[in-house]
């Protein structure tokens, strides 16, 4: 799954109860996660941010804090704590990044 970013998309995904079971059951099912930007808003709706590290756009920075992440200013951020696959990117800048990390992460997926 990846969560776009942008303040609006964000804003409406973390209000949506079937988003948030989305996330929920992806986790369960052992299926990654990507979240560049605002993206990450939806994670922390989704109560399961907490003891893993990540990057976002940084006005969310104290959000996920407050919510048990460890929040880092790096252009892209694979975490495998708490027994699930999360990668996520600050901007659109780092877009190429974040694209990487995604491409290698189902290339180990599928080989």
């Amino acid at each position: 799954m990846v969560i776009p970013g942008g303040t609006v998309n964000a804003d409406k995904l973390r209000t949506s109860g079937p988003a948030r079971e989305l996330v929920r059951s992806l986790i369960a099912a052992d299926r990654p996660i990507a979240a560049i930007c605002h993206g990450p808003w939806l994670l922390v709706e989704a109560e399961v941010v907490k003891g893993k590290t990540l990057t976002s756009y940084p006005s969310l920075r104290t959000d996920l804090i407050n919510a048990g992440a460890m929040w880092v200013d790096e252009p892209v951020v694979r975490s495998d704590a708490e027994g699930w696959t999360l990668i996520t990117s600050r901007k659109p800048d780092d877009l190429p990044d974040f694209v990487d990390a995604i491409a290698a992460e189902f290339s180990v997926r599928t080989s």
